[in-house]
C-alpha cells in the first residue's frame, strides 16, 4: 500500500516537494476515528513514546522519593535542545541517586541548538552525555534503578532487568509485541521497537485517559502527561516545535516528537491518542501533519484552531529573510 501525499512543501507558487505518510487516531477503548495510509505498517516509534518509557520512574516511587516535580518529569520524557536549562537539571537528577553524567550510557553529541552550542564553544566547554538530548530519560532510568535496588550499569541493554521494565510497559500501554523479532538500537543506545501506528495511537489515547490500565500505571500517565504539558520547556527547548505547540496550548495538547519524521500526541479532553509517521522522515513535513490532524479534531474550538493553524502552513524564507515559499497539507489530509 502507498501511502498519500500529505504535505507540499511550495517554492513561490509552484510544488517542489511532496512528502507521504500514514496517520493514526483512535480512542481508549480501541476504536478509529481517523486513518490515512498504512497504519499497519511497522514503524519505529524512537523518542515519541517517552513519556511511556517513563511510567517506571513513577511507578517504582523513585520520583517521590527523589522530590522530582513537573520539571524531572518532563525531562524525563523529552527529547531535548541541550540548553542550560537542561543540561543542569539532569545533572541535578543524576545527583540525587549519587551519580554523575559518567554514569549515562546514551553516549555524547553536542546540543541540538545552535545557540547552547556556539555559547558551550565559546566558553570553552565541550560537549559530554548530558547535551544529549536524551539525558533526561537516561537520567530517569538510572534513578529509578538506583531507587529500585537494580545494578544500573549495563541498563541500555536488551535484557537488562530495566529493559525488561520498559518492554513490559511499552506492550501493556500499546498492546503489541515488543521482542528480538522486532528490535533494533536507538540512537541512545536503547532498544526501539516497531510497532504498527494504530497500537501507538490507541496507547496514547490510554496515557491520556487512563482506561485499560491498572489504577498506578493509569495514575502515573496522567502525572506524566501533566508535567509535559505544565513544563514544555523541558520537553524540547526554546525553539522546539513540542514546546512551542504545548505552550501556546497549555494543559490541553500533548506531542512528542520521534526521530526520522514520527510523532505521537494526544488530545487528553477528548480521549484521543495520534500516531504519524512521514515516510521520507522529514520533520517539517510531519510538524504540518500533527498540527493539521490535530486542527481537525478539534474543528469546533476556535481558539485551538486558530493556534494550530500557524503550525499547518509554515513560511519559508531564506538567509536574507525573504519570503520564499511554504508548506501546506493537501486535500487527503485537511
Amino acid at each position: 500500500m502507498s501511502n498519500p501525499v500529505l504535505v507540499e512543501v511550495l517554492r513561490g507558487d509552484i510544488v517542489e516537494s511532496r512528502h507521504r505518510g500514514a496517520i493514526a487516531v483512535f480512542d481508549a477503548d480501541g476504536k478509529a476515528v481517523l486513518e490515512i495510509g498504512d497504519t499497519m505498517r511497522p514503524t519505529f516509534p524512537r523518542s515519541a513514546v517517552k513519556s511511556i518509557q517513563a511510567l517506571p520512574l513513577v511507578e517504582t516511587g523513585a520520583a517521590d522519593a527523589y522530590g522530582f516535580g513537573d520539571k524531572e518529569l518532563a525531562l524525563s520524557c523529552a527529547s531535548h535542545d541541550g540548553e542550560a536549562g537542561h543540561v543542569e537539571l539532569a545533572r541535578a537528577m543524576l545527583a540525587k541517586a549519587g551519580l554523575d553524567e559518567q554514569a549515562l550510557e546514551c553516549g555524547t553529541h553536542w546540543p541540538s541548538s545552535q545557540k547552547a552550542t556556539i555559547e558551550l564553544a565559546r566558553s570553552g566547554g565541550t560537549a559530554n552525555a548530558l547535551h544529549n538530548n536524551c539525558s533526561g530519560k537516561h537520567s530517569g532510568f538510572l534513578c529509578a534503578c538506583c531507587h529500585a535496588g537494580i545494578e544500573h550499569r549495563g541498563y541500555v541493554k536488551a535484557g537488562h532487568r530495566y529493559q525488561e521494565m520498559l518492554c513490559e510497559a511499552l506492550e501493556n500501554v500499546t498492546g503489541a509485541a515488543h521482542s528480538a523479532d522486532n528490535r533494533a538500537i536507538d540512537g541512545c543506545s536503547i532498544p526501539t521497537y516497531a510497532v504498527p501506528l494504530r497500537n501507538l495511537a490507541h496507547g496514547f489515547a490510554r496515557m491520556a485517559t487512563g482506561v485499560g490500565l491498572g489504577e498506578e500505571r493509569a495514575k502515573a500517565a496522567r502525572r506524566l502527561f501533566a508535567a509535559c504539558m505544565a513544563e514544555p520547556f523541558h520537553v524540547g527547548g526554546s525553539e522546539s516545535f513540542d514546546t512551542l505547540l504545548m505552550g501556546r496550548a497549555p494543559g490541553r495538547l500533548f506531542v512528542k516528537v520521534g526521530a526520522e519524521g514520527v510523532y505521537c500526541a494526544a488530545v487528553p479532553e477528548l480521549g484521543l491518542g495520534i500516531a504519524l509517521k512521514c515516510d521520507d522522515g522529514a520533520f517539517r513535513a510531519a510538524e504540518v501533519m500533527v498540527a493539521t490532524v490535530m486542527a481537525k479534531l478539534v474543528a469546533g474550538d476556535e481558539t485551538l484552531t486558530g493556534i494550530l493553524r500557524e503550525f499547518m502552513n509554515p513560511v519559508l524564507t531564506n538567509r536574507n529573510g525573504m519570503v520564499v515559499g511554504g508548506l501546506r497539507p493537501t486535500a487527503a489530509l485537511a
